[in-house]
């Protein structure tokens, strides 16, 4: 009914890329942090931040996960700092509050969007009685459901504050999933993971989830099915047609 296979009764969504428009509004906001960061560094390499840089290293991640893993890409190495580090302080939280900064104000401008497609296919997994989570590593999940209008849909919510306060491993530790589908009060076998991240992919394989989707974003349909997805989709939708 819902182009996914028996014994699945939940769905566990990743937010930015799949359900929302947002996934584009992080990769300005991290260029714009990390560009502005660069330009005052003489370690390293200082080149601008790229696309591929974006889905190699921060795509998906925890905020923390994703400075760090892009900077020590280029070779740049700062102290950890604290949670609540000024915007301006170099250090890891420091980089990623200053790129929270930059979101919101992106997020204030220019609103959010879901994807019609998206919304469809909520609707009809709702109307199918399964069960539906979100599971971000965004710290802002709440915000941006509530501002896209989609919290009307969602049972359960796993984000950045979520993993903090619980201590979770990050994407693509299936750590953030695994808490979601517990939740939603079903084991990983029965929940399908929705994702357009190639570390959101992996932590749906390897959580042992009953189904992966990739939803294919970047022309990355090979790198989707190569790190987990059992099926790649442009549109969500494009699995009622399956039905």
């Amino acid at each position: 009914m819902i182009g996914l296979p028996e014994g699945i009764t939940a769905c566990l969504f990743d937010l930015d890329g799949v359900l929302t428009s947002t996934a584009a509004v992080h990769q300005r906001a991290w260029k714009a942090t990390f560009d502005a960061f660069l330009r005052d560094r003489t370690d390293g390499d200082t080149s601008e931040f790229t696309l591929q840089d974006y889905a190699a290293h921060v795509d998906g991640r925890p905020r923390a996960d994703g400075v760090r893993a892009f900077l020590e890409s280029r070779g740049i190495h700062l102290p950890e700092g604290a949670p609540d580090d000024p915007p301006d302080a170099e250090t890891v939280n420091g980089v990623g509050n200053h790129k929270n900064v930059d979101l919101l104000r992106i997020i204030d401008e220019q609103g959010v969007q879901s994807y019609p497609a998206s919304v469809r296919y909520l609707t009809a997994a709702r109307d199918a009685g399964l069960r539906i989570g979100v599971v971000t590593s965004s710290a802002n999940g709440e915000h941006v459901l509530e501002v896209a209008d989609l919290a009307r849909f969602v049972e359960a919510r796993v984000d950045g504050l979520t993993i903090g306060e619980l201590g979770l491993r990050g994407k693509p530790a299936p750590n953030s999933f695994l808490e979601g589908a517990k939740r939603l009060g079903v084991r990983p076998e029965q929940a399908a993971v929705f994702e357009d991240a190639l570390a959101g992919v992996r932590a749906g394989r390897d959580g042992a989830f009953g189904y992966v989707v990739g939803v294919d974003r970047a022309d990355q349909a090979q790198a989707l099915r190569d790190n987990g997805a059992d099926i790649v989709v442009a549109e969500l939708d494009e699995l009622l047609g399956d039905a």
